[in-house]
């Protein structure tokens, strides 16, 4: 369900349902005993001799929504591709859906099961049409073009985007561009997410079809945002990073 383009959300993003759901959530990741999806232990990460990470350690509930903010160049985008194996930590232990992961076949396995939905939507999206686009992740986890293209479909249907399937992806919009790329990584029906800056560029309509899509997903989270009017609103916990480390 998209949210009426006749209200303005970024005054009022926390609507009544939307409040309990995160609420719910929150309360949820707060038992002692639900298990972590991700974990960082002492974990480092430093490009030449600047230190972006320095002995991070944090945990992702299941279920979890977990903000997470900092000043620009502080090391979120960072860490979300070093979960997903796109860099490798200087030192530390990660673990990914309860393994350790080390070496570049354990990180194929957890691309398989982890969404990463970068901050620019025009990094992610390559295909000639939006169908192709959308249907390219289930064919790379070996479906066959019939049910790529009918899963690919479907989530479109999800996304609120269905007509979209024979658009040219470089001629949408960048919310529908956000849509579109949120939907490549859904095809594959992850179990966690990680949205790098989802709200960025977006005005008040598209944001505020975002924001509600999010609210609609059962998947855990991981969202780097430096928009306070709308992260608070989905988030059920933050994390700052600062000069490498969590200050929570």
């Amino acid at each position: 369900m998209m949210m009426s383009t006749g209200q303005n959300h970024s005054q009022d993003p926390a609507r009544p349902d939307m409040a309990a759901d995160t609420t719910a959530r929150r309360n949820a990741a707060a038992e002692t005993d639900t298990p972590a999806c991700v974990e960082f232990a002492n974990v480092s990460f430093s490009r030449g001799n600047t230190v972006i990470l320095d002995n991070l350690t944090f945990d992702l509930k299941k279920g979890e929504r977990l903000g997470l903010i900092g000043d620009i160049g502080a090391g979120k985008t960072t860490l979300l591709h070093i979960i997903v194996g796109l860099i490798k930590p200087t030192s530390g232990v990660i673990r990914v859906l309860g393994a350790p992961r080390t070496i570049e076949a354990d990180f194929r396995a957890v691309r398989k099961r982890v969404g990463l939905v970068f901050q620019n939507a025009d990094d992610q999206l390559f295909c000639p049409t939006v169908l192709e686009d959308v249907a390219f992740g289930p064919l790379n986890l070996g479906f066959s073009p019939g049910e790529a293209k009918s899963r690919a479909a479907a989530t479109l249907a999800r996304v609120g985007m269905a007509g979209f399937e024979d658009r040219v992806t470089y001629r949408l919009s960048g919310g529908e561009k956000r849509l579109i790329a949120l939907a490549t990584v859904l095809a594959m029906e992850p179990d966690i997410l990680l949205l790098d800056e989802p709200f960025n560029g977006l005005d008040t309509q598209a944001a505020a079809r975002v924001l509600n899509l999010l609210h609609t997903l059962s998947q855990s989270m991981m969202i780097v945002s430096h928009d306070q009017t709308r992260l608070p609103a989905v988030a059920t916990r933050q994390l700052r990073l600062e000069n490498g480390r969590v200050c929570q």
